[in-house]
């Protein structure tokens, strides 16, 4: 039987995740860890867009949902691509999570947000075409893959990337994944 996870709008209590999450090992496809001041901007950059209407995007802290243990996060929001309107979807599970199905609940259950914000009919995902990990998650999770693109993550760090891609007008199969209190 597989974890079931909590998704939760991310807050200011989140910011020891957000620390964890800033390891090397965790950020070495993205550019590598960011320094003090770089991850306190995006904490409260977090915390702003989950307390924006859904539609706006929404960042989540995952949590176990038997013990109520933070694991990871995950989120979306909205950007332009390729002359669409289009929600990006972006997570991260702790190491000692990993291997247990939780990143592909996650990105299932902020998929369904997403789709029930409504604005956007599909939701992109860009990892890079080395993170094998992610690209396994994103096509486990019901993601169509596109193509290989140039993406800049973080600013000034370009990336071969894979574009992934879920209508969220279909159902996402297999998912359930309270979200809330």
């Amino acid at each position: 039987m597989a974890t079931r996870i909590h998704l939760t709008p991310w807050s200011p209590d989140d910011l020891p995740l957000l620390r964890r999450s800033n390891s090397p090992e965790m950020t070495a496809h993205v550019g590598g860890p960011e320094d003090e001041e770089t991850l306190l901007a995006r904490q409260w950059k977090y915390v702003e867009l989950s307390g924006r209407p859904a539609v706006e995007g929404r960042m989540f802290r995952v949590s176990l949902a038997e013990s109520g243990e933070a694991v990871g996060s995950v989120g979306y929001w909205p950007r332009a691509w390729q002359g669409e309107d289009v929600y990006e979807t972006g997570y991260g599970i702790l190491p000692e999570f990993q291997g247990r199905g939780l990143a592909v609940a996650a990105i299932r259950a902020a998929a369904d947000a997403a789709r029930t914000a409504g604005g956007r009919r599909h939701l992109h995902a860009y990892p890079s075409v080395d993170n094998a990990a992610s690209n396994i998650v994103l096509r486990k999770a019901g993601f169509h893959l596109l193509g290989d693109v140039k993406f800049e993550y973080p600013p000034g760090h370009w990336l071969t990337s894979h574009d992934w891609c879920l209508d969220l007008t279909a159902p996402v199969p297999g998912h359930s994944a309270p979200i809330g209190p």
